[in-house]
């Protein structure tokens, strides 16, 4: 399988451009700085990954924001200057978000609004796509829609970058939130410069747990490895996270394995490089128990090669440099 040079060890920057407490000036210049992209280089990581709100580089009308361009220019001044590479993620569009409510969702019913998000890239690529360790993520987590309709508007906004970046590498997701079941429904153009990404947060039960964001768990504690019945059990009791979890005879590595290979196959079967945009667990969860959850994914990840970035790097829940993390850091460190 092809290797996705350059961005095997990477982690995100969750929460400065994208899903921002505060979308505000203050905001953008305090909550990343060069500090930051200097330690995750001596982290010994390779690339980072940059979410990016739609909001915080164009206004309403569809016009260019320069200030909110200015702080992904420092970010590409910053990876240059400490050899890291970097992925511009578009994480939120006009009329599309991972985390909206279904009927908040209209840019694949909207031709003006699809346009609008082609123009948006054509803007990036425009400003970006000269520059050598700068990869594209044309969307996060596109939701439960009809692959077809994702898989059009893909090939057509890669066929419009193309002219602007014929050798960037642009990475796209399948649907239901980039899981790894629908890689192999992807039907991209013929290009040798696209990845196949998947996202990763099995299993869903421990990594969200309390999460207050998803009330199905919200009250939910769930050790790591802990014993396949109890997962089984929860799972059966809310009626939810029980799809494709239980062909493993125990919880662990062997688990993520079974799951992960699905990606591997789609990509394989594609032939393009395969991508874990993010995985991470949830500060709510036992520290311990984090710390061999992330020495397992990292087993599968290495066994076969699986280029990755983790969520996230500081707040927002996951941020491994938060406080919550600080006695197993060295340790979730190395199995990034």
């Amino acid at each position: 399988m092809k290797k996705f040079e350059g961005y095997m060890r990477g982690i995100n920057l969750g929460g400065w451009l994208s899903q921002c407490a505060d979308y505000s000036e203050k905001h953008y210049s305090e909550f990343i700085t060069e500090s930051d992209l200097k330690t995750i280089s001596e982290w010994g990581l390779d690339h980072v990954r940059l979410p990016i709100d739609y909001n915080v580089i164009e206004d309403e009308d569809g016009l260019p924001l320069e200030n909110g361009y200015r702080h992904i220019d420092d970010c590409v001044e910053w990876c240059e200057k400490y050899g890291l590479n970097l992925i511009l993620d578009l994480h939120k569009t006009k009329g599309f978000s991972f985390d909206n409510k279904p009927e908040d969702n209209v840019m694949f019913d909207s031709p003006e609004l699809r346009d609008r998000f082609v123009s948006l890239w054509l803007n990036i690529a425009s400003r970006y796509g000269k520059k050598r360790n700068i990869t594209f993520e044309l969307l996060n987590e596109i939701a439960e829609i009809d692959s077809s309709c994702w898989n059009a508007l893909a090939s057509h906004a890669i066929s419009r970058i193309r002219p602007l970046a014929p050798d960037t590498k642009i990475i796209i997701g399948g649907t239901q939130w980039n899981s790894v079941h629908t890689l192999a429904l992807l039907d991209v153009p013929k290009d040798e410069n696209i990845v196949y990404s998947f996202h990763f947060y099995e299993p869903f039960l421990f990594t969200h747990q309390h999460a207050y964001w998803q009330p199905i768990v919200a009250d939910r504690s769930m050790r790591y490895p802990g014993k396949m019945e109890e997962y089984r059990r929860v799972s059966e009791e809310i009626g939810c996270f029980g799809s494709g979890l239980w062909d493993a005879d125990t919880m662990g590595a062997e688990f993520m394995e079974k799951l992960i290979v699905e990606a591997l196959d789609a990509a394989e079967k594609a032939n393009v490089p395969i991508y874990c945009g993010e995985y991470g667990v949830i500060d709510r969860a036992e520290i311990s128990d984090t710390a061999i959850w992330y020495e397992d994914i990292h087993s599968v990840f290495e066994k076969y090669g699986i280029a990755r970035a983790a969520w996230t790097y500081k707040d927002i829940d996951f941020g491994i440099s938060g406080e919550h993390y600080s006695q197993r850091l060295p340790q979730i460190i190395k199995s990034l």
